[in-house]
């Protein structure tokens, strides 16, 4: 998401209240606190009697994002982005063969041994035999996901699918991993599959209208999300729903458009040339953001051009945002009769976020998420830097730990401040370690237990140690 800054900065964030977070203990106490990190062994937190911890095993979980969003009041269920996965189809069922399972996965490690074995008695086709190795596959493939490898387990799946081609629980499985790299195509095939098996199974037609959804096919979206709706009724799936509907309601008068890597649809009062020149400025940024990132999304990426107007009633954001990205890159152009500077930066800025997301497979803290699309469009810290120097200094700032879950609730102050924070520990970590760095941690985000451990993995550093080391580089360079 791009913002708009109309606000002095300083004034604006120190009018913000903290976002706050929620320790929960073994012993079923909660703790309201702000700037939870993690440190060690140990969790730190501030409160009204100063900075304490406590010892990560007497932790149960930390919930994000209290009530105070900010002074922004929250952020409204509507405004949230649509959770299209809602909830991963249930794991094959092990049909008696637990004790297969747990041989599969012994102290920690898969045993390959054991599995091929299993897959040399099922060759023969035994029912007995292939019950067996599906249950070691099953296994397999959860033991890799907990790990992070989202590609090892589509291939035990896969294998899977050798020995039972139309098996429902494979079949939704591999699908699901699919939409999760947001790989529509590869999803879909397996998915018409399972819908020939099951035609009236609630989770084929919701990850079905995803897949529709993530390939710009809006009405057969719609479709999908309505009949896994009237099989199962439930919250994310209703979301789900009126969000394509609203998509379609607008976009059925929309033009099309499209290029190698997007489909365009755009207003019909836009210019005919502006939608031509946005494709062809979107390919060029492509082709950059893909040798920064080393990375390239493997499906057309849909982006909407609109009226000022209806972005706000389709995407429902806050005022503050200038674009958006929630799986389709939502631009107003209103009054634009050809490309623009502005334009210019925009487009790379929320096509950066697509990489992004899939690299990450979703799992990119909004923080970096936004710091990395601010750096790639060209955008620096000198603005900002006095202010943040002196905000740290008196301790008003607020920990990029606050800052790794959705921005939508922020008021403008808190919008801007987060941007400029972001942008000044990414900007940091280039200059100071380069991209290869940013997109070695990009990569271990999807595998590590929190973003935390995943800064540790590649550099070496804390998050109290990042914001430390960010300040002193805006000391020394602005």
């Amino acid at each position: 998401m791009r913002r708009i800054l109309t606000l002095a900065f300083l004034l604006c964030v120190l009018a913000l209240p903290v976002l706050a977070d929620t320790i929960v203990l073994k012993s079923g106490r909660r703790i309201s606190a702000t700037n939870v990190v993690e440190e060690g062994d140990r969790i730190y937190f501030e409160t009204p009697s100063g900075r304490l911890s406590f010892a990560k095993s007497a932790v149960q979980r930390i919930e994000r994002g209290g009530d105070s969003a900010w002074g922004s009041g929250g952020t409204s269920d509507d405004s949230k982005k649509v959770d299209l996965a809602a909830a991963a189809p249930a794991a094959m069922a092990v049909d008696g063969n637990e004790e297969v399972a747990r041989a599969t996965v012994k102290d920690g490690a898969l045993d390959r041994n054991y599995l091929a074995k299993l897959e040399s008695e099922a060759q023969n086709g035994s029912p007995l035999a292939v019950a067996r190795v599906l249950a070691a596959l099953n296994a397999a493939a959860l033991f890799e996901l907990k790990g992070g490898d989202v590609d090892a387990a589509i291939g035990h799946y896969r294998r899977a699918l050798d020995f039972a081609p139309k098996h429902l629980g494979a079949l939704l499985n591999i699908a699901h991993l699919h939409l999760r790299k947001s790989e529509f195509t590869n999803s879909l095939a397996y998915l018409e599959t399972a819908n020939q098996a099951a035609p009236d199974n609630a989770d084929v037609a919701r990850l079905m209208g995803w897949a529709y959804y993530g390939m710009n096919k809006i009405e057969l979206a719609v479709r999908e999300f309505r009949r896994a709706f009237k099989l199962r009724p439930d919250v994310a799936t209703q979301q789900a729903l009126l969000k394509a509907e609203r998509d379609l309601e607008i976009e059925e008068k929309f033009k099309k458009n499209e290029s190698f890597h997007f489909k365009l649809s755009y207003d019909g009062e836009a210019e005919p040339g502006l939608a031509r020149e946005v494709l062809k400025r979107l390919e060029d940024h492509f082709a950059v953001i893909e040798s920064e990132l080393s990375f390239s999304p493997s499906d057309s990426i849909g982006v909407i051009l609109y009226t000022a107007q209806a972005f706000r009633n389709v995407s429902r954001a806050p005022g503050w945002a200038g674009a958006l990205n929630d799986g389709r890159i939502r631009v107003p152009v209103q009054g634009l009769t050809s490309m623009t500077p502005e334009l210019s930066a925009t487009l790379k800025h929320e096509l950066t976020h697509s990489f992004v997301f899939q690299k990450t497979r979703g799992q990119c803290p909004v923080w970096l998420n936004e710091g990395v699309a601010q750096y790639l469009e060209g955008a620096r810290s000198g603005e900002y830097a006095a202010d943040m120097i002196q905000l740290y200094a008196e301790k008003k700032g607020v920990s990029l730990a606050t800052l790794e879950g959705s921005w939508l609730g922020l008021s403008g102050g808190g919008a801007t401040f987060a941007y400029a924070w972001s942008l000044a520990a990414v900007e940091y970590l280039v200059r100071a370690h380069g991209m290869g760095d940013i997109v070695r941690l990009l990569d271990r985000l999807a595998a590590e237990p929190s973003v935390a451990a995943a800064l540790r993995s590649v550099l070496r550093m804390s998050y109290l140690e990042l914001e430390a080391e960010t300040i002193r580089y805006l000391q020394k360079t602005y």
